[in-house]
């Protein structure tokens, strides 16, 4: 059975830093793609960053330059550093999997089958 599990959201004040990770049970991270999402209370699901199974990695504009998606193979595990971070990154953060087929909709959440559990990140001004 797929899992997946965040861990590293907290409340910090604007201009922290913040790791998340994304333990995944299953098959190795490289065989398919990870994404992360996030949701702020009233608003849909929004895509964040993607990484995919060759590596190639995808962030919504407005995280460009602060947030950094990685991967470790040996552990199994999707890490989304979050620098700078502002009061807008408020959301629970959501790490899913996708399958390789779906590596066309990697921005979407249609193109994940797994979704983790969720952890919130608090900014402060």
């Amino acid at each position: 059975q797929v899992q997946l599990v965040e861990s590293g959201g907290g409340l910090v004040q604007a201009g922290d830093s913040l790791r998340l990770s994304c333990a995944v049970s299953g098959r190795t991270v490289t065989n398919y793609n990870v994404g992360w999402f996030r949701q702020a209370p009233g608003k849909e699901r929004e895509f964040v960053a993607a990484i995919t199974w060759s590596a190639t990695t995808y962030y919504v504009d407005s995280v460009k330059g602060r947030f950094t998606i990685s991967r470790d193979s040996a552990k199994n595990t999707v890490y989304l550093q979050m620098n700078n971070l502002k009061p807008e990154d408020t959301a629970v953060y959501y790490c899913a999997r996708g399958d390789v087929g779906a590596t066309g909709n990697v921005l979407r959440t249609s193109g994940y089958d797994y979704w983790g559990q969720g952890t919130q990140v608090t900014v402060s001004s």
